[in-house]
C-alpha cells in the first residue's frame, strides 16, 4: 500500500509540474523611445530613464535630428520599426510632432506621451501652434539665426536668456549645461506642416508645465483636449522642461500608457 502510495504522489508531482510549466508568461513591457525637441538633446531624458529603467522598462532616447518633421519622423520611425514588442513614444516639444508623424502606421505603437509637446493637426506647424495662443516669449530669446550652407537658418536660444526662457525651474548650474550644449533646430522645422496625426488612432497622454516659456500651457492643454487625452497633468510652477525639473511625474505618467489596455 505504502508502494502504491508514494507511485501515485510520484506520478502526481509528474503531471503537475508539466501544468505549472504550461502557464503562460507574463507580457514584456514595452520599449519606451524617447524623442528630445528642440534647443535640447538626449540627456534631457535622464532623469525619466533612471525611474524606467528601475522599474524594468527598456528605453531608447533616440536622437532627434531637427532637421523638418517629415525628415526627423522617418529617422523615428526607423528606430522603432527595429524594435521587437510594443512601443510607447513619448515626445517633448517639437518631438512631439515628431512623434505624432513616425508612429502613423507604425502597428506596434501602442501609445503616444506628449511632454509639454506639441500635437499638431494634419497642416498645422509649431510654429502656427505656439502663437496661437498667448503667452509664448520664445522669439525674443532666440540668438541671431546661424545661416546653414545647404541654405536656411539654424535656430538657438541665446545662453544668457536659456536659463529663465527654456528651465527656470532647474538648478542655474545645471541650466546654464544644458544652454551650452543645446541642439540647433532648423527654422524650416518649425514652419514645415504635419501630414499624419497618430494621436487620432492611437491612445495619448499629456504632461506639461502651467509655466512653460516657450509653448503657451493654453495651446498645450487645447492640444491634449483635441486628441481626447487619457489623462492630462499639468505640473504647477513648471517649466518647458518638465521631464528635468519633475522626472518622477513625467515617468509616471508614462507608466501608465505603458500599462494601459
Amino acid at each position: 500500500m505504502n508502494r502504491f502510495i508514494a507511485g501515485g504522489l510520484v506520478l502526481a508531482a509528474h503531471l503537475v509540474a508539466p501544468m505549472a510549466q504550461a502557464q503562460p508568461a507574463r507580457p514584456a513591457k514595452p520599449t519606451v523611445v524617447l524623442v528630445h525637441g528642440a534647443f535640447a538633446d538626449s540627456s534631457s531624458w535622464n532623469g525619466v530613464i533612471s525611474i524606467l529603467q528601475r522599474g524594468g522598462y527598456r528605453v531608447v532616447a533616440a536622437a532627434n535630428p531637427l532637421r523638418g518633421v517629415r525628415a526627423d519622423a522617418d529617422a523615428v520611425a526607423g528606430v522603432v520599426k527595429g524594435i521587437e514588442g510594443p512601443v510607447v513614444l513619448v515626445g517633448h516639444s517639437y518631438g512631439g510632432s515628431v512623434i505624432s508623424e513616425a508612429a502613423e502606421g507604425r502597428s506596434n505603437v501602442k501609445a503616444l506621451v506628449y511632454v509639454a509637446a506639441f500635437a499638431p493637426e494634419a497642416g498645422e506647424t509649431a510654429l502656427g501652434l505656439t502663437g496661437k495662443f498667448p503667452g509664448s516669449t520664445l522669439g525674443g530669446a532666440l540668438a541671431p539665426p546661424v545661416k546653414l550652407t545647404s541654405g536656411g537658418n539654424d535656430l538657438y536660444i541665446e545662453q544668457s536668456r536659456f536659463p529663465q526662457q527654456f528651465a527656470a525651474d532647474v538648478p542655474a548650474s545645471q541650466a546654464r549645461l544644458m544652454a551650452a550644449g543645446q541642439r540647433p533646430i532648423a527654422e524650416a522645422a518649425l514652419t514645415e506642416a504635419s501630414t499624419a496625426p497618430a494621436w487620432k488612432s492611437v491612445p495619448s497622454w499629456f504632461i506639461y508645465g502651467s509655466q512653460d516659456k516657450n509653448i503657451p500651457p493654453a495651446a498645450l492643454g487645447f492640444m491634449a483636449e483635441r486628441a481626447k487625452s487619457r489623462q492630462t497633468v499639468e505640473v504647477k510652477g513648471a517649466s518647458h522642461v518638465v521631464m528635468v525639473s519633475h522626472a518622477p511625474a513625467v515617468a509616471t505618467l508614462i507608466e501608465k500608457a505603458a500599462a494601459a489596455r
